[in-house]
């Protein structure tokens, strides 16, 4: 192939011999995309696309963190897309030392999920101090929503008002929804629609996807940072679905008595220990089915009902078991699935599957 061609879907360069190997295309098909000057999709993109069939890529966290390193050595300024739902899980860890200092401006995705009980002062404020926890001092912090073109033409103008003639890369861990962003822009700048392949699935964008924004600079989308501690890498895409959101969370307060449990589904657990009588309120994807028992019985409850009443479950991982003293009012965070906020003094234990991260911190709602 004379001249390298990039599937406009993921970023890897097109190739016809490997059929395991990224940016597989046929030959054939290639030669008849070229002729009628039709878009070229790699053969995964073309079936996630057309079939949302997941194909498996090769790609590893070396690769991606090398990626992050090449920016280190740009002047550029650095988009950091975050989901607000899963703000702990999406944080790259050391993202200023791996970028070399360059600017960067915050973007919390998903705004959309969130109650909109929540006002943006208040979330603006949250996630500043949240930001300054893991080392990061961006320039600026925009809450957004890709599906919302009014907070597409605002971040659009924070990044023309902050890049200074400079490229920009927009990076983040997978499944923040940054591709829909990126489709998002690409739309709002030129009217074209899902250019780049998007799915629920980790791992979509593959290598860089460069869009030009005027003679002299670009607006480039890398791929999707690992975070193996969210909830999204244990799951398939069927069960994928069932627990992320995909409108606004209406939050469920049940009034616990110590020694009860609830049931996330077959994923997670939350234990009521010890403390006074109290509202738990948990704010995940609405169908997610939540079963409150006793404590006492808890663990044989899972064993008879997990796969079929508590569902879904994540195959071969065994649910572990956190146990943390509540002083204030908190949130247990299970990482890309949810939380519980605890309103008084209380001890507590989550279990959630081996490998997913487990957070505490101060309510965010309430």
């Amino acid at each position: 192939m004379e001249e390298e061609i990039r599937c406009i879907g993921c970023g890897a360069r097109i190739q016809a011999e490997d059929k395991e190997a990224l940016g597989f295309l046929p030959a054939s098909a290639l030669k008849k995309r070229l002729e009628n000057d039709e878009d070229i999709y790699c053969q995964r993109c073309f079936r996630l696309r057309h079939y949302n069939e997941i194909v498996p890529t090769s790609l590893t966290d070396d690769d991606f963190l090398r990626l992050l390193n090449e920016i280190g050595q740009e002047d550029a300024l650095i988009v950091n897309v975050v989901d607000i739902f899963d703000f702990n899980g999406s944080i790259i860890p050391g993202l200023h030392r791996l970028t070399g200092g360059n600017d960067v401006l915050l973007v919390a995705n998903k705004k959309d999920v969130l109650p909109h009980s929540l006002k943006a002062g208040k979330l603006k404020a949250w996630l500043k101090g949240e930001a300054s926890e893991h080392g990061l001092k961006p320039v600026d912090i925009l809450v957004t929503s890709a599906k919302n073109k009014d907070d597409v033409s605002e971040l659009m103008e924070a990044i023309e008002h902050y890049r200074h003639g400079r490229d920009v890369y927009v990076v983040g861990v997978t499944n923040v929804g940054k591709s829909t962003l990126i489709n998002a822009i690409i739309k709002n700048v030129t009217g074209s629609q899902d250019v780049i392949t998007t799915s629920r699935f980790p791992g979509t964008t593959l290598d860089k996807i460069e869009i030009p924004l005027d003679d002299d600079s670009q607006l480039i989308d890398t791929p999707g940072i690992i975070h193996r501690g969210q909830m999204a890498h244990y799951l398939d895409k069927k069960d994928l679905d069932l627990v992320s959101p995909k409108k606004e969370i209406k939050p469920r307060t049940f009034q616990l008595n110590p020694e009860q449990t609830l049931f996330l589904g077959g994923l997670a657990r939350f234990d009521f220990i010890s403390g006074e009588k109290q509202g738990m309120t948990a704010f995940f994807e609405n169908g997610l089915s939540i079963h409150r028992t006793k404590l006492a019985g808890a663990d044989d409850f899972y064993e008879k009902h997990a796969g079929e009443l508590l569902q879904p479950v994540v195959e071969g991982r065994k649910l572990l078991r956190k146990e943390f003293s509540i002083k204030e009012k908190s949130d247990i965070v299970y990482s890309g699935l949810g939380w519980v906020r605890v309103s008084g003094p209380a001890v507590v234990a989550a279990w959630l599957p081996e490998g997913v991260d487990l957070v505490v911190r101060k309510a965010l709602i309430g």
